[in-house]
C-alpha cells in the first residue's frame, strides 16, 4: 500500500479550502483517508499565519512510516522545516520567448542603450 501525504478539496464553489490528509495512493482525491494532519486555505494572504496548518508530530511520524508527499504538500512541509525543501524550476523552457523574440528585445535593448 502506498501512502500519500495530499490535499484533500473542501469548501464551496470558487472558495476553495483544503485539507492536508494521509491516504492510500489508490483512493480519489476527495475521498477516504487515513488521517488528516493539516488544513490549506489559500483564500488568505500569503503571509497570513492561518493560510497552512500542520500537525507536526503527526506529519513526521507518517514520513517516517513511508509516505509520501505530493508536490505542492512537499513545499508546505519545506517551509516548515520538516523536510529538505524541494527544488523547482522557476520558468518553463515552453514559455520562454523564443529566438526571434530574444534578438527584438536585444535590438530594443541595443538602441535604447545608444539613444541614452
Amino acid at each position: 500500500m502506498s501512502v500519500k501525504i495530499r490535499l484533500a478539496r473542501a469548501g464551496a464553489k470558487k472558495r476553495p479550502y483544503y485539507h492536508i490528509v494521509v491516504a492510500d495512493s489508490r483512493s480519489p482525491r476527495d475521498g477516504r483517508f487515513i488521517e488528516k494532519v493539516g488544513a490549506y486555505n489559500p483564500m488568505l494572504p500569503s503571509d497570513h499565519a492561518e493560510r497552512v496548518r500542520l500537525v507536526n508530530e503527526r506529519i513526521t511520524h507518517w514520513l517516517s512510516q513511508g509516505a509520501q508527499p505530493t508536490d505542492r504538500v512537499a513545499r508546505f512541509l519545506g517551509n516548515a522545516g520538516l523536510i529538505a525543501k524541494p527544488s523547482f524550476n522557476e520558468q518553463p523552457k515552453q514559455s520562454a520567448p523564443k529566438k526571434k523574440a530574444q534578438e527584438r528585445a536585444a535590438a530594443a535593448a541595443k538602441a535604447a542603450e545608444a539613444a541614452a
